[in-house]
């Protein structure tokens, strides 16, 4: 059994590894998180009062508090997801982006190095660092019919991938110069239940509940691979266990889809699992708007995930079309979770 301090587990990636952890192994969870516009507990309302979880309100930016957490709950491991993430938003604001992804990255490994450094033998040969990060860093494969690997140079677009791109690199560095025993994934585009309502899927299924406008960037052709988010927590405990020091892994739901088709598909399940609409559309899909393309967007990611499939057996459980309804039936059944963040009452309290 391990003790695993999880940096951003209110976010969605997050919450859903917190969840399985508590839910499917004997771990438990250290769930550090600054609570930031994408931070929400009610995600893990579900496990708030297991024995084996503990929440802490804390910046990963600030070494002395990240010092006293690895003094006071000695941690087996690290799996680091806190990061800023929206590519809209680091476009409108890079700073944070800046701030969090490579300062409090840094600040992290350097709280994680001397904790490890000071520790047992054997504990020490048992603690790693997982970095968890995003096929953005690889840039676009537009023109190609290439995949994402683990040799892939790297060639962030946005100040999000930028971002993210020198954490991955600090991390290795860390690696190298110091010895910290850490992993590295990156993922591709995650989607399911609990997902803040700025990305894409939960924004195409809300407006279209409320009536309101589908907006697709440019021409939708847009190319993403897309990974159910409960797979990806089964993958990243899988990496953490049985990865190998200083290895990257791939983590990837076979599934390139355009986003234009990603809506579409999203209007057939709706058209299926909630027909009753409001009352000037006749179907979902009339509400698709096309909409300005994003400065800098990408075209195509797609991700090779034949490494981690091969040496540690993992491939998704979830296809396209049943993840995809899966997630369509939990956000109906949650439309009050959803309703709390549009009008802020999840943050109820926290300032």
């Amino acid at each position: 059994m391990l003790k695993i301090l999880i940096t951003g587990g209110a976010g969605f990636i997050g919450s859903a590894l917190i969840r399985y952890l508590l839910s499917d192994t004997a771990h438990s969870v250290v769930n550090v998180d600054k609570l930031t516009y994408a931070g929400n507990l009610e995600s893990l309302e579900s496990v708030a009062g297991n024995a084996r979880y503990v929440f802490e309100r804390v910046d990963i930016c600030d070494g002395p508090a990240l010092a006293r957490l690895f003094a006071t709950h000695a941690p087996d491991a690290v799996m680091h997801l806190a990061a800023e993430s929206h590519v809209d938003r680091s476009i409108d604001s890079p700073a944070a982006f800046i701030e969090t992804n490579i300062v409090g990255t840094y600040t992290l490994l350097e709280a994680a190095r001397h904790y490890w450094s000071q520790l047992a033998d054997e504990k020490k040969s048992r603690f790693r660092f997982h970095h968890i990060s995003t096929d953005e860093v690889f840039g676009d494969l537009h023109g190609t019919q290439a995949l994402f690997t683990e040799t892939t140079p790297y060639a962030p677009s946005s100040p999000y991938s930028a971002s993210k791109a020198s954490s991955d690199h600090l991390v290795r560095a860390w690696q190298r110069t110091f010895g910290l025993p850490v992993i590295v994934t990156n993922c591709s585009n995650n989607y399911g239940p609990f997902q803040f309502p700025e990305k894409l899927i939960p924004v195409i299924i809300l407006n279209a509940l409320a009536g309101k406008a589908l907006p697709v960037y440019g021409n939708g052709q847009q190319i993403r691979d897309w990974l159910y988010v409960d797979d990806h927590a089964r993958a990243l405990l899988t990496v953490l266990e049985h990865g190998v020091i200083g290895d990257t892994y791939n983590i990837g739901g076979h599934n390139e889809k355009t986003n234009l088709t990603v809506v579409q598909t999203l209007c057939a399940i709706l058209e299926e699992l909630k027909p009753e609409k409001p009352s000037h559309i006749k179907q979902y899909a009339d509400l698709m708007t096309y909409v300005t393309d994003r400065p800098g967007h990408d075209v195509r990611y797609a991700i090779d995930a034949s490494k981690i499939a091969r040496e540690l057996h993992w491939t998704p459980k979830e296809t396209f079309e049943t993840g995809l309804k899966k997630t369509v039936q939990w956000y109906l059944e949650h439309l009050e979770w959803c309703a709390h963040i549009q009008d802020g009452r999840y943050q109820a309290g926290l300032h």
